[in-house]
């Protein structure tokens, strides 16, 4: 078998054997097919896609080229959730220790924030003693404890798709949905869990921006985890405008003590609750979705969920002293209002600016390796659809760096388009999906392409 002979049968739209994707994977892993030929066989996939069977393929060679851990040991069902990220998107932080504290098993494996989103590690970072590099073995001793461990990727699990997601930047091959779909299941289906739930961002200020290509990557991931034999729901949501009212790492996690305690901003908790609801239905703790929905604000208003989180933050390094201090001391004392420049109705926000607004300040980075400012943000003071007045606060910024005040604000002030009349808000949750919503299995294979799409990490 040659690898140059694989290469020519996909780049001629050809459907590839298991053996001939093991062949190239594992031969790179091992260093014995170099990065040109690798790069090649990216591009032909990007430019003929695959079929389900073959990303169903890729993603077995990416989860076994690396440890697959084993949660058999702890009884009950173990269910994640994945987002393809958003701005102000912290429902994991929420949403983890609330169905651990009824009864679900959450081992997540999360990533940090790039481009112009954040990330789930950098939030829970901003913590005093949170410890996301965790071994496999606390990383079980955890989830049996507590119901709930959130860490990073670590070097053990899924070394390919590591190596190939460095290769798809370089070569421009990122926007490929088998490409997507395959290193996001690989990842996920690697850390133990039985069932998954997808949040599959869509609008302007999503990486996907389309709808019809936010729905072909749930679709595809539905197929691959079906392939798999894993349960996999998958929620069409809106990106429209920031979720919730805090963007930032302190900032969010604040917003997220608030709405543990059952004191959240409505979007927020209503999206947690709805994939909420999917998980504990998943996971057989409940018949139907509003015996669901129930038992979840229940146990955010009794404390229950808090409880959940406070338990995890020991666990994993934590002060726990310092979540009640974190409103006070951990967001920076500099704040400045961003002032409407007319009165009317918000008309549009441009989310990808507002993101940017954000990384720009200190709260994201450009670079894996930048430092992140956990004490910069700000709090969106004006929604989609709200009558605002002349000089009325849009948006609090919280800054520690001048020239960089200046650029967010800039950024912040385009992002918000007034208009004299309402216009339409577009719904939370535009669609859910599995298995049975679109029929059979497509064989076909699938392609997609787009100059926008940067990276779609945990």
């Amino acid at each position: 078998m040659y690898g140059k002979d694989i290469i020519r049968k996909k780049r001629d739209g050809n459907e590839l054997s298991k053996d001939e994707i093991s062949f190239l994977i594992q031969g790179y892993v091992k260093d014995e097919i170099p990065d040109y030929q690798i790069a090649a066989f990216l591009m032909s996939i990007y430019l003929q896609g695959l079929t389900t069977k073959e990303t169903v393929f890729l993603t077995e060679e990416l989860i076994t080229s690396g440890k697959v851990i084993d949660l058999s040991s702890i009884p009950g069902k173990k269910i994640d959730k994945h987002s393809t990220g958003g701005v102000g998107d912290k429902v994991s932080l929420v949403l983890a220790p609330l169905v651990a504290s009824l009864g679900v098993n959450v081992p997540m494996i999360s990533g940090r924030s790039l481009g112009h989103t954040g990330g789930t590690l950098d939030k829970l970072e901003s913590i005093h003693g949170f410890q996301t590099n965790l071994s496999v073995d606390k990383f079980i001793k955890n989830i049996r404890e507590v119901g709930v461990c959130i860490i990073g990727q670590t070097e053990e699990i899924t070394p390919a798709d590591k190596k190939l997601y460095s290769l798809r930047d370089a070569t421009s091959t990122v926007e490929s949905i088998p490409l997507i779909a395959s290193s996001i299941m690989s990842k996920k289906i690697a850390s133990g869990l039985d069932s998954l739930v997808l949040d599959v961002k869509t609008g302007n200020g999503a990486f996907l921006k389309d709808f019809n290509q936010s729905i072909s990557l749930a679709k595809q991931m539905i197929e691959i985890g079906k392939g798999m034999q894993k349960d996999v729901v998958a929620l069409i949501t809106d990106m429209n405008q920031p979720l919730g009212k805090m963007v930032g790492n302190a900032t969010e996690v604040v917003e997220c003590i608030e709405t543990l305690k059952g004191e959240g901003p409505n979007d927020l908790v209503e999206l947690t609750v709805t994939i909420g609801t999917h998980m504990l239905k998943l996971a057989k703790i409940c018949d139907n979705l509003d015996t669901g929905k129930e038992m979840l604000h229940k146990a955010l208003k009794n404390g229950k969920a808090y409880e959940t989180f406070i338990k995890m933050v020991i666990q994993q390094g934590g002060d726990e002293g310092y979540l009640s201090e974190m409103k006070n001391k951990a967001i920076s004392k500099n704040a400045r209002e961003v002032l409407a420049a007319n009165d009317g109705y918000v008309n549009t926000i441009d989310t990808y600016k507002m993101g940017t607004a954000a990384r720009i300040l200190g709260a994201g980075r450009d670079k894996i390796n930048d430092k992140i400012d956990h004490s910069v943000g700000y709090e969106v003071l004006a929604k989609l659809g709200d009558r605002i007045g002349h000089k009325q606060p849009l948006v609090k910024i919280f800054y520690n760096d001048e020239n960089r005040y200046n650029q967010a604000e800039s950024l912040i002030k385009d992002a918000y388009k007034i208009s004299s009349e309402p216009s339409h808000i577009p719904p939370l949750i535009y669609e859910v999906l599995d298995d049975k919503y679109y029929g059979k299995t497509s064989s076909g294979p699938l392609k997609f392409s787009s100059s926008s799409l940067v990276s779609i990490l945990g």
